[in-house]
């Protein structure tokens, strides 16, 4: 059986915990940031853990996470 593939562009922008959690950015902090208040702007900025709905997939996708 071959090797399975690793989807490159889930890979940089998921990485795993020490535990398995699957760490995330968070989105909307790119652009249009005049109109956010530096409280939303700040939250933005720290880490998230993905979804446990979303864990089944991402393992399907990063297979050597």
């Amino acid at each position: 059986m071959p090797k399975m593939k690793t989807k490159k562009s889930a890979a940089k922008r998921f990485k795993a915990t020490g535990t398995g959690k699957l760490k995330r950015s968070k989105a909307y902090k790119s652009h249009i940031l005049t109109k956010k208040t530096t409280k939303r702007k700040r939250n933005l900025r720290k880490p998230a853990m993905t979804d446990k709905s979303n864990i089944k997939n991402m393992k399907k996708i990063l297979p050597y996470l």
